[in-house]
Formats: C-alpha cells, structure tokens, sequence
C-alpha cells in the first residue's frame, strides 16, 4: 500500500515522504495512529505542506545538532508526577512532558515527535530517553522522574 507519512517513523522516513508498506502495517498501525495517510492524487498537494513544516521544525546541520546534543546531555532533567505507595505512576510519563521538563530545566526546546522512550515510563527512579536530532544524531537524557 502507498501511504504518506505524516509524523517521522523510525526505520520507514520523514514526513512528507512517500513510501510503499504493507497493507496490515499501514490499515493496523500507521493511518490509526495518526502517522501516515493513504496516499491519493489529491493527496500529493499535502505532501509538499507537510515538507514545509517539517523544514521548519527540523535541524538544519550537524554541527548544530551535536550542539544541541552536548546541551541535552549535560542537563540534569527532573520530572514530578504523581504516583501510588509502590513507587508506580498513576498513568506515564509522555514524551509530551518530558520536552516540557527539559525546557523547564533550561535546556533546549526539543520537538516531542523526535523523543524516543523506549518502554513506557510507569515507576519512579531513573530513566534514559533518547532524543533524535539529526538523521546521524541522537542524544541520551537522563530523566529522574520524582513523586509530586
């Protein structure tokens, strides 16, 4: 099936571009989730939109993003939610309230679509996201996540 992306997707593209997936892949995960429209001729006049924003949004350079890397991983990025006696969190932690944290810790302003938590965070202690910058740079921070 022929989709168009419309956020990144790790291992497939960028937004905006156009690729062909299995049917089961995009019908089940990709379109549901909100990652990618079936792709139509009419479909072809958003592509170039979502290219534009995403020329926005993106880094422009490498160096820029090893920049950005060494702020990342020098803060100190602490979280407070609330959680049971357990240590276990009522709900997760988002990527959506981590790029709030860090922005809040003084770092800098990080696109939420480009925070990769790889399980989600549902306990209190320390954890390791990464943060995808450039295609070639990605960034670890380290978040302690603290009852409120």
């Amino acid at each position: 099936m022929k989709i168009i992306l419309t956020n990144e997707v790790s291992g497939l593209g960028a937004a905006g571009d156009v690729v062909e997936v299995k049917d089961g892949y995009a019908r089940n995960y990709l379109v549901p989730r909100g990652f990618a429209i079936r792709w139509t001729k009419g479909g072809e006049k958003d592509v170039e939109q979502i290219r534009r924003a995403r020329k926005i949004r993106e880094i422009a350079t490498i160096e820029q993003a090893n920049e950005i890397k060494g702020q990342l991983e020098g803060l100190s990025v602490g979280l407070k939610v609330r959680a049971g006696d357990q240590g276990r969190l009522f709900g997760s932690v988002t990527p959506a309230d981590i790029a709030d944290a860090i922005k809040a810790s003084g770092g800098p302003d990080v696109d939420k679509r480009r925070i990769e938590v790889g399980s989600p965070i549902k306990s209190l202690g320390a954890h390791q996201v990464n943060v995808r910058l450039h295609a070639d740079v990605a960034a670890t921070v380290n978040v302690e996540v603290a009852a409120a």
